[in-house]
């Protein structure tokens, strides 16, 4: 079986080469769509593929996109963007991926979040079609396509290696402009947008939106997520109340995410409440945050942040011994947190053996 790998680009100079040097490991054909460069980029693509086609940037990601699939002709196609990148050892199981076959669609780790080279911040994204299918992606903006067909879950990762700031205000403007046009937004186009008011400082817009995506039937994951957000919306306007409100709302969709147990045990920290906060910190620890089920992952939420925050709590019940060993779990996800150090001293000094007198 085939693969043919496709991008849609503009002004990525700095990245390009990166990117197709790795999909050169495993594509059979590479397809570069340029939405408008004024830099370097297309002399920097031509050294990896002939294959170079031009599209008049329309606002709408999954117009260019689809464009880019409609020039492929292998027998799978997969997207990528100009700052991913793909280690040696997932460039083998994505050509492995595509050899074996048998799926329509493959749905890869995208990780766009590091501690160091470790990734924090990872989520399932569809990567990989069986071209045959003629699948097409849906949205101007967070564009996706709508899972259908034999679907397999690769562990194979590619990695969101950002080197420049994204556009200010460039997704919400999209929106925007759609909801001028008098285009009604779907659900998953309201989640987003809503989120994107929320990330540019528009609170009380972001929250009206967000609750109205919450009335409709979106997608169980967008719903937690949802929640999730409009807890520190209203905690940054200062509504208690309002914030606990959706945090536990999120509970009613799907068992706790670890996002939404550590900021629980946040709540119970800060008023002191500290068996209440461990018990939140601890159900954190047993919780997969969502990932198998297509959620956003942050693996600090199940793994740093509660076991810090536990060492915390036990020193002051005086615990020294288990509040050490909640550090030493802390500092291997860590191992170069200065809390961690720092705690690892004062530990040392706290547990030692006590000398008798003769």
């Amino acid at each position: 079986m085939s693969l043919s790998v496709c991008l849609i680009v503009k002004n990525e100079e700095a990245t390009i080469s990166r990117c197709l040097n790795c999909a050169a490991k495993f594509a059979d054909q590479i397809i570069v769509v340029d939405t408008g460069s004024t830099d370097g980029t297309v002399e920097e693509v031509k050294k990896f593929t002939n294959e170079i086609y031009f599209f008049d940037w329309c606002d709408d990601f999954s117009a260019a996109r689809n464009f880019a699939f409609e020039k492929a002709d292998k027998d799978y196609v997969m997207w990528l963007d100009a700052d991913d990148i793909v280690t040696d050892e997932n460039c083998a199981e994505i050509k492995k991926l595509v050899k074996t076959g048998g799926f329509d669609m493959a749905f890869l780790q995208y990780a766009a979040a590091f501690d160091g080279d470790k990734p924090t911040f990872v989520y399932y994204r569809e990567r990989i079609f069986r071209r045959a299918k003629n699948y097409r992606f849906c949205g101007a903006v967070h564009e996706a396509v709508k899972p259908d067909g034999k679907i397999v879950y690769s562990e194979a990762a590619i990695y969101h290696k950002k080197v420049k700031s994204s556009q200010p205000f460039r997704n919400l403007l999209i929106y925007q402009k759609q909801i001028a046009r008098g285009i009604c937004l779907d659900e998953r186009s309201l989640f987003y947008y809503g989120r994107e008011l929320l990330f540019n400082g528009m609170i009380i817009e972001g929250t009206a939106v967000l609750e109205k995506f919450l009335s409709g039937g979106g997608w169980v994951e967008n719903e937690i997520e949802a929640c999730i957000n409009l807890c520190k919306a209203y905690r940054t306007l200062g509504n208690e109340k309002k914030s606990l409100e959706f945090l536990l709302k999120s509970f009613t969709y799907a068992p706790p995410r670890s996002e939404a147990c550590c900021i629980l045990g946040d709540y119970f920290f800060e008023k002191n409440a500290v068996n209440s906060a461990i018990y939140w910190y601890q159900l954190a620890l047993t919780q997969s945050g969502g990932l198998k089920e297509g959620g956003f992952f942050n693996a600090d939420y199940s793994g740093y942040i509660p076991n810090i925050q536990l060492c915390v709590l036990y020193d002051k019940l005086g615990d020294y011994a288990r509040a050490n060993a909640y550090n030493e779990a802390a500092g291997k996800y860590r191992p170069e947190s200065q809390s961690y150090k720092q705690n690892k001293i004062y530990f040392a000094s706290r547990l030692q053996p006590a000398t008798g007198g003769g």
